[in-house]
C-alpha cells in the first residue's frame, strides 16, 4: 500500500510486525484495487515514486540539519545572555522574548523532520534526537505528537479522521459542506459567521499555551509515555532555573506564557495556511494521492518561505513524501506539478501572506454558509 510505503523507512522491520495480520492472498480474479480509487493515478504515483528513490530524493543531508540545530541551540542560548548581560528592562526582555520564539519555532519545524524519520537513515537516531528536541528543547511529548501527526498525515482534512481538524465544530465550522451539514441540523456551539473576526485572538494565541499544553501532559501520562514525561520535565527544570535566577516569580511567569502565545501564533498561522482553505469532509476513500492532493497547497518558494515555514510551504511534495528530507521538496517539486497536469488536477502555489489571508476568507465563507443553512426555513 502506498501509505506504508510512505510512512516507513526501514520496510524490512516493520514487516515483521505485520506477518501476524496477513490472512492471506487476493484470488487471480479479485480487483488489486478499489472501485473508488483512480487506478492510472496509482501507477503513475509509484513510478513517480520510484524515481525519487531513484534520484536519491530521499537521501538526508546531514549537514543541513546539523546547521539547522546549531542555529537553534545559538538563539536558544543567546535569549539568557541577553538578559544576562543586558539586565531586565523592557528592551532586553522584549529582544529576548523575541529570540527564544524564533528559537522555539525552528525547533519544532526540526523536531517535525526527526518525527517524519526524515533527518537520518537510521530510524532509531531519528528517535532519540526527536526525544531531546522535543522535550528537551520545546517541553512537550514527542510520542503525543508522533501519536497524533500520524493520524493527520493518513486522512488529512478527513473529519473524525484527522485531529487537527478536532477544533470543528466546537469552536469553528471547517469547509463548505460540513458548514452546510452543521446548519441544516440546527446547530451552534458558537457563533460561526463570526469566527473569520474571533480566529485572531482565540487559535493563534492561544493553541500552545492552553490546549496543547495540557494535551501533550494528558496523553504522555495516560499512555505511559515515562520516559518523554521525564524529559519534557528537563525543559522545565532547566527554563525555570536559568530564567529565575534572572527574573523575579511574576516576571518569569509572564515571559513564559509571552513567548508561549508568540510561538503558537506562528505556528498556526503557517500550518493552517496549507489545509483550512482546502477541501474538508469526510474520508472518501481515495488513492493515496488523490487524498494528499485534495487537501494541500504550496506557497511560493523563496529563502525566507524556506526558512519561516520550515519548507512547510512544499507542503504538497511533503504530504506525498512524508520521509522525504526537506531541502529535496524543491527538486521533486516539478516532478508532481508534472503528475498534477497529466491527471488534471489543480497545483495550488500561492504568496506567502495570500495564504495567510486565505485561511480567513475560508472561514468567512464557511460561517456565511452555516448561517444561510441554519436560518433556512
Amino acid at each position: 500500500q502506498d501509505a506504508f510505503v510512505a510512512f516507513h523507512v526501514d520496510k524490512v522491520l516493520v514487516s515483521k510486525y505485520l506477518k501476524p495480520l496477513q490472512i492471506g492472498e487476493l484470488a487471480s480474479d479479485q480487483p488489486s484495487i478499489e472501485p473508488t480509487k483512480n487506478e492510472k493515478m496509482v501507477k503513475d504515483f509509484r513510478e513517480l515514486r520510484d524515481t525519487v528513490e531513484k534520484m536519491g530524493l530521499l537521501e538526508p543531508n546531514q549537514l543541513f540539519f546539523f546547521l539547522l540545530l546549531a542555529h537553534i541551540l545559538l538563539l536558544d542560548t543567546a535569549a539568557w545572555l541577553i538578559l544576562f548581560y543586558f539586565g531586565t528592562s523592557l528592551i532586553p526582555f522584549v529582544v529576548s522574548l523575541l529570540v527564544l520564539t524564533i528559537s522555539q519555532v525552528q525547533a519544532s519545524w526540526l523536531q517535525h523532520d526527526l518525527g517524519h524519520l526524515s533527518v537520518f537513515r537510521k530510524t532509531k537516531w531519528n528517535h532519540l534526537l526527536h526525544k531531546f528536541v522535543m522535550c528537551h528543547l520545546i517541553g512537550a511529548s514527542a510520542k503525543w505528537w508522533t501519536l497524533l501527526h500520524s493520524q493527520h498525515h493518513a486522512k488529512p482534512n478527513c473529519f473524525h479522521k484527522d485531529p487537527d481538524i478536532d477544533m470543528h465544530p466546537f469552536l469553528f465550522t471547517l469547509g463548505k459542506k460540513l458548514s452546510v451539514e452543521l446548519g441544516i441540523k440546527k446547530k451552534k456551539y458558537m457563533p460561526y459567521n463570526h469566527q473569520h473576526k474571533y480566529f485572531f485572538f482565540t487559535l493563534p494565541p492561544l493553541l500552545f499555551p492552553t490546549y496543547f499544553h495540557c494535551h501533550t501532559f494528558y496523553i504522555a501520562y495516560t499512555k505511559r509515555y515515562w520516559v518523554d514525561l521525564a524529559c519534557m520535565m528537563t525543559f522545565y527544570i532547566r527554563f525555570f532555573y536559568i530564567y529565575g535566577s534572572l527574573l523575579e516569580i511574576k516576571s518569569v511567569l509572564a515571559y513564559y506564557f509571552i513567548f508561549r502565545m508568540l510561538e503558537s501564533s506562528w505556528f498556526v498561522w503557517v500550518s493552517q495556511m496549507n489545509h483550512i482553505p482546502m477541501d474538508i469532509y469526510y474520508d472518501k476513500n481515495l488513492d493515496w494521492a488523490s487524498t494528499q492532493l485534495q487537501a494541500t497547497c504550496n506557497v511560493e518558494q523563496s529563502l525566507f518561505n524556506d526558512w519561516f515555514t520550515g519548507h512547510l510551504n512544499f507542503q504538497i511534495e511533503h504530504h506525498l513524501f512524508p520521509t522525504m528530507p526537506r531541502h529535496n521538496y524543491r527538486k521533486v517539486a516539478p516532478l508532481v506539478k508534472s503528475l498534477c497536469a497529466k491527471h488534471g488536477i489543480e497545483y495550488q502555489c500561492k504568496p506567502l501572506l495570500t495564504a495567510f489571508a486565505d485561511i480567513v476568507h475560508s472561514l468567512k465563507d464557511s460561517g456565511e454558509l452555516w448561517l444561510d443553512a441554519y436560518l433556512h426555513k
